[in-house]
């Protein structure tokens, strides 16, 4: 069995690790760790839940030890397309950055600019950026780039389909160009390929399972709800089963309309998309996390990089608009080699649309067709009827008392709680292994 240890990480971080229960690692963080550690640039390729914070960022940690860091200038730079991926990336650093003596920071938008600027007055060693907030600093010089000796760019896919990669051009402009670089993402093509011929030096590639792969432990629904009428009853059902359940909208606006109907149902949901603030963001992804809201309701900006445990269900209650956001919402569950359960919910007129979508993505999803009473629909997600008494929306809610509609709730928050990281843990602990670093 091959160790952190093994790979050339310092002691001090593979005691961390082994505190945490992780011992061995995933396959990706086996094949790149070294080379990383060894100065090279590495092109990684893999879905997200592959283990890839950990590769990445435990080298770049290994290499900054030892050296001081000036205040607004860091000698590591994570570039992340979302906040929430940001908030988990430094997350899942800090305590092996602290064993080094290291200090991370995250400086993402949604979040009052003059708090980035008073954190960056101390130093700073690893800075895990989102590419808007970064630019914001860098144009109010309080952050300079000038001593950045690694720099990883986190799901580059993402950064190109959300538009984000003329501002990480800029910012990767205003790094040393004898830097090191890593560059993690699902695919390699296209704008991202353009990102790796101007930035990278030779790179290593080393590639996970793609994310085409990654739909093969999970089992795959079509689920025929007539019209929208039924749709909305089936989804009440579906709202009140036991565990976690992530629930995808195509606009804001939808969102916050369903995790409406849910409460007045008794379902304890809170929602998420790009106009919530960062608190309330940050609120609805630990009440999830802990269990004490089971239903996630969210648009796609949640689709990738939010690692959560135990997501058992995943349900497309609007089909997605292209095959890739399929893929991507789906692999909200089935992480770490566990299972889960997707369905989309097929109104009449969208049948054909949703054929057509699953092809694109290469997926076999079974076409059942369920009412709100029928057994079908039950066996496939735990759905049953709703028991709460109506809840007050997510900003005014007390302390949510147990009822049925809140699921698993005690279950889920302890499972959460087990442990973070990433790598496969010891025999006997293989619940950590959920977790797992991306």
């Amino acid at each position: 069995m091959t160790t952190f240890a093994d790979l050339g990480l310092p002691r001090p971080i593979v005691t961390v690790l082994g505190k945490q229960g992780i011992t061995e690692p995933f396959p990706i963080q086996e094949a790149a760790i070294p080379d990383a550690l060894a100065g090279r640039d590495v092109l990684g390729r893999g879905p997200t839940g592959s283990g890839k914070t950990f590769t990445f960022g435990l080298p770049m940690l290994a290499q900054l030890a030892g050296r001081p860091s000036r205040p607004g200038h860091p000698r590591g730079l994570v570039l992340s397309p979302t906040r929430e991926l940001a908030t988990q990336t430094r997350e899942r650093l800090e305590d092996a950055a602290a064993a080094l003596g290291l200090r991370v920071l995250d400086i993402v938008g949604g979040v009052n600019i003059n708090n980035h600027i008073r954190s960056l007055a101390a130093p700073v060693d690893l800075l895990v950026a989102t590419p808007g907030r970064a630019e914001d600093l860098i144009n109010q010089r309080k952050l300079f780039l000038d001593q950045v000796e690694i720099t990883a760019i986190d799901e580059a896919d993402q950064m190109a389909d959300m538009g984000f990669l003329p501002q990480v051009r800029k910012l990767m402009d205003r790094t040393p160009k004898d830097g090191q670089r890593l560059l993690f993402s699902a695919t390699l093509d296209g704008d991202v390929d353009k990102l790796v011929q101007r930035y990278m030096n030779a790179p290593v590639t080393h590639s996970t399972a793609p994310v085409e792969a990654a739909v093969d432990t999970m089992e795959h629904y079509r689920l025929l709800v007539g019209g929208r009428e039924q749709r909305n009853d089936i989804v009440m059902r579906i709202g009140a089963r036991e565990g976690k359940t992530i629930m995808f909208m195509r606009t804001k606006h939808g969102v916050d309309r369903q995790v409406k109907k849910l409460r007045r149902e008794g379902i304890h949901a809170q929602g998420i998309h790009g106009d919530k603030g960062q608190g309330a963001r940050t609120r609805a992804l630990e009440g999830f996390s802990d269990g004490s809201s089971p239903v996630l309701v969210a648009t796609d900006i949640a689709a990738r990089g939010i690692d959560i445990d135990d997501v058992s269900l995943v349900v497309h209650v609007d089909p997605p608009a292209e095959h890739k956001a399929y893929l991507h919402r789906a692999g909200r569950t089935a992480r770490a080699g566990t299972s889960g359960t997707v369905v989309t919910l097929v109104m009449d007129e969208q049948e054909k649309e949703v054929e057509t979508l699953l092809n694109k993505a290469g997926v076999k999803a079974r076409a059942i067709q369920v009412t709100p009473e029928s057994d079908a629909l039950a066996k496939i997600t735990g759905a049953r009827k709703p028991q709460g008494s109506p809840l007050p929306p997510p900003g005014q809610a007390t302390q949510p008392t147990k009822n049925r509609s809140q699921g698993n709730s005690r279950g889920s928050a302890s499972r959460s709680n087990r442990g973070r990281g990433t790598g496969r843990p010891k025999a006997g602990r293989r619940s950590n292994s959920r977790k797992n670093g991306r």
